[in-house]
């Protein structure tokens, strides 16, 4: 049982990833270049998702400009920073790494502090099921006492929520900015 549902889900990702190749191929040859760049920032992402020390208190974004990546955002140790430059360096396609990554001030104030951020917001029942992902969509960034929630949730009720359990998390530590994207929006009347 367990090797035919590892067999159908490697024969369903081999089969996405020829569609993918495949939409690529019969682009005309104008648009390559931008949908090259789609393709290495997908690979990018890809591999810092992968990378077995990104947790939910680190944020790193990807922008990608004529095989040119540049990673901005967060990392809560030092070291991270490095290894996300490298990852990025060997993904096939990229011609030069501008790595702005911030890294957070080790603290064990913040540390605790994004344990109980993390705790409120992840037993919450609303949210509870962005918890099982390997990598869950919110994000807890903490400089210096400062909280910043990153990520995406699926609608506007999720991200209330998620910001209100941030902020009631039992510490005073000001006001929390929470910059969640909405994937669902809801419909304004």
């Amino acid at each position: 049982m367990r090797t035919r549902t590892l067999l159908n889900l490697t024969l369903a990702a081999t089969l996405v990833a020829a569609g993918s190749t495949a939409v690529f191929a019969d682009q005309p040859a104008g648009t390559q270049s931008a949908q090259s760049d789609a393709q290495i920032a997908q690979k990018v992402i890809h591999e810092i998702r992968m990378y077995a020390r990104y947790t939910i208190f680190d944020n790193v974004n990807v922008m990608v400009r004529d095989g040119e990546v540049n990673l901005t955002g967060q990392v809560s140790l030092p070291f991270k920073k490095g290894d996300m430059g490298r990852l990025a360096e060997h993904v096939a396609g990229v011609r030069s790494v501008t790595n702005q990554i911030e890294v957070l001030p080790t603290s064990l104030f913040d540390d605790r502090l994004r344990l109980q951020i993390a705790r409120s917001i992840y037993r919450d029942p609303t949210l509870s099921r962005y918890a099982i992902e390997a990598i869950p969509p919110i994000h807890i960034i903490v400089d210096n006492g400062h909280v910043t929630l990153e990520g995406v949730v699926n609608n506007d009720l999720e991200k209330t929520v998620a910001g209100l359990r941030a902020s009631q998390a039992g510490l005073s530590f000001g006001q929390v900015v929470n910059n969640l994207r909405v994937e669902n929006p809801g419909k304004k009347s």
